[in-house]
């Protein structure tokens, strides 16, 4: 489906906290050490030896999200040619690619109150030292199960299933208020 990244735009409530960012391509990758390195390739990024990392490379990367599974995140406009791509490099080798684009939406959550507002709801340790930049996972906020993946000290990119967008959107805003009145 070429046009998956670019279904309905759910409403959310976006904040100085949180922001919905741009549609984009999604594709669950799940394979041997082999595919996921065809992978990579066709993508050229380079793979996370790392548990729990990403690797990022100009606009596409890879989320390291088991040991066999990977998040495939591209622009939006390259869901065709980057399903086109993965499919041609793991054609001989055994693995599952599934385009998931139509199912989530991306979530920006930063600044200061960052940490505090995602710690409210979810049961994870998001300190720097123990959640450091780069690494991501899969995991629940509130009642929702996301992935988080810290890209910055103070900023957060999450995947969240598009019909729970607006519930993590306003469980954020409800927390962030909180957080300020004190």
């Amino acid at each position: 489906m070429a046009d998956s990244a670019t279904r309905h735009t759910p409403s959310v409530h976006e904040s100085a906290l949180v922001r919905l960012l741009p549609a984009a391509s999604r594709y669950v990758l799940r394979g041997d050490a082999r595919a996921l390195e065809s992978a990579a390739v066709a993508l050229d990024v380079a793979p996370s030896s790392a548990v729990c990392r990403a690797s990022v490379r100009g606009e596409h990367a890879l989320l390291w999200l088991g040991p066999d599974e990977r998040l495939v995140l591209a622009p939006a406009e390259a869901t065709l040619m980057t399903g086109t791509r993965l499919t041609e490099a793991l054609a001989a080798l055994h693995h599952s690619l599934v385009d998931v684009s139509h199912r989530q939406v991306a979530l920006e959550i930063s600044g200061p109150l960052a940490v505090d507002a995602l710690a409210a709801g979810c049961p994870l340790d998001l300190d720097a030292g123990a959640f450091p930049v780069g690494m991501c996972t899969r995991t629940m906020l509130a009642k929702a199960e996301i992935v988080l993946w810290r890209t910055e000290l103070e900023r957060f990119h999450i995947e969240v299933w598009r019909s729970f967008a607006a519930y993590v959107c306003d469980f954020l805003a409800e927390v962030a208020c909180e957080l300020a009145a004190r």
